[in-house]
């Protein structure tokens, strides 16, 4: 499995780990960093302060860029905090400008003839474009024709996101503290790399958790926890309608799984550690495997659903579904985060080929999934509606007729929903079938139907509607 992980990786549709640069030096401590899939990060830094025994202002430089102020704790023996800053304007050429309005600077320009002057300029304003004194004429800066040289920083312009906090100690003396915090621009998600033998009905697993880092600041040498499910934030979940039409889009066969994954818990959610310390650089994508299983049970299959009165010109495609478990016994064995399966199937020459990709939800162990990997080439459905016949003032009678063609050299099966018999009412029923039908729920009737290879099969129904 490990081969074919390599071998699929260097495929265009996987995103690929880029290799983390060297770390500066930073003034972090020893940092803990927990993941949750909501753009949400708890940072956990420890360092070494040295403190007198009296009111003292510390920084703490390295801190994320998009820190939530308003969550900062600062904990260490002896001392309590007082007051508490974030400085987020960050050095930059145009934040230099504007926080220097007010102040003289230096300009250098060079001549034609390579010569260099200089002149004292005084800031008036910087509002899409520089406006600036020298002597007594007015002039526009030309940020190509000159210079600028500041005689000092402006306070407050931070080369680094940093967090300032006023400490009342009551010994001096080294001591640890523990700044916490949490922060945006922080998240990750699951990859799935699936390949796929549909003769021996076995599907290979890896699971890959893709680590992303647009906080603005880089954590060296971090403990790095990944949690699993979507904590609270303060929102609430809109609830759907009753009335209405409730469109599915999703293939039959999912089921969610009732067994305990192996994998140390936080609550409701599963945490998911990295083995190893790492360092997460800004505006880095980092991938490391979490799942790796071979030869577990999987099977093809074809569904169709079609809307109420859904009628076709020209017979469409079939889905393609891929369906396996992620149950102890005959599965993956394990809890699957959130993320994209990706799958593959190996050509006539033994190369893995991309057939297809769906998206998951957080999956318990012992879970069965369905996934739509595509549309069938040879596997085709035409409904019709043959007719319409108005039975009195409220009620309609339908019949429906379903051709299903198949042009591939072994029969195959295909399930197919009737959707749209509850939009509105409770009182739909079918008259007469040519093939019996499961009602799956108040909205949809499915059939199981064969299709012989190289040939095609009919199904007709008639309803009783409202409408």
């Amino acid at each position: 499995m490990r081969c074919l992980a390599l071998t699929l990786m260097a495929l265009p549709a996987i995103a690929q780990a880029q290799t983390a640069p060297a770390a500066d030096k930073t003034a972090q401590g020893d940092v803990s960093v927990t993941i949750y899939n909501n753009d949400l990060a708890l940072v956990q830094d420890k360092r070494t302060l040295t403190l007198p025994a009296t009111r003292t202002r510390q920084e703490f430089a390295d801190v994320s860029a998009a820190i939530r102020p308003e969550t900062v704790t600062v904990n260490g023996t002896g001392l309590s905090v007082v007051e508490q800053n974030f400085d987020y304007d960050l050095l930059s050429p145009a934040k230099l400008m504007e926080k220097a309005v007010g102040s003289t600077v230096t300009l250098i320009r060079r001549n034609a003839a390579g010569v260099e002057t200089t002149e004292q300029a005084k800031i008036l304003a910087n509002n899409g474009g520089t406006v600036v004194q020298i002597g007594n004429r007015i002039e526009v800066l030309d940020q190509y024709g000159a210079r600028v040289v500041f005689p000092s920083l402006p306070p407050n312009l931070r080369a680094r996101p940093t967090l300032s906090v006023t400490f009342d100690s009551e010994t001096a003396g080294a001591r640890p503290v523990t700044l916490s915090y949490l922060s945006r621009g922080l998240g990750w998600k699951a990859d799935y790399v699936a390949l796929f033998d549909d003769a021996a009905g076995k599907i290979d697993v890896q699971g890959w958790i893709t680590l992303t880092n647009n906080s603005g600041t880089t954590f060296s040498n971090a403990r790095t926890l990944l949690v699993a499910g979507a904590v609270g934030n303060g929102g609430g979940r809109p609830v759907p309608p009753r009335y209405g039409p409730r469109p599915n889009q999703s293939v039959p066969g999912n089921r969610p799984g009732t067994e305990t994954a192996n994998r140390e818990q936080l609550g409701d959610f599963y945490i998911y550690p990295l083995a190893e310390r790492t360092t997460i650089a800004q505006a880095q994508q980092k991938q490391v495997s979490f799942l790796d299983v071979a030869g577990a049970p999987a099977a093809r299959a074809y569904f169709y659903r079609n809307q109420w009165l859904g009628t076709q010109n020209e017979a469409v495609s079939a889905d393609t579904v891929l369906r396996f478990s992620s149950s102890r016994e005959g599965g993956l064995g394990d809890a699957l985060p959130a993320g994209t399966v990706r799958v593959y199937m190996r050509d006539a020459r033994g190369q893995p080929q991309f057939i297809g990709e769906s998206n998951i939800g957080h999956t318990p162990m012992g879970s069965s999934l369905a996934l739509k990997t595509g549309e069938a080439f040879d596997v085709k459905v035409k409904p019709t509606v043959e007719k319409r016949e108005a039975l009195d003032r409220y009620r309609w009678r339908t019949t429906m007729r379903y051709t299903f063609t198949n042009a591939r050299a072994t029969p195959v099966t295909v399930e197919f929903a009737q959707a749209g018999l509850d939009n509105y009412w409770d009182d739909t029923r079918i008259e007469s079938e040519s093939q019996k039908s499961e009602r799956v729920n108040s909205d949809e009737a499915m059939w199981k139907v064969s299709v012989p290879a190289n040939g095609e099969a009919t199904v007709t129904a008639v309803f009783i509607t409202r409408y």
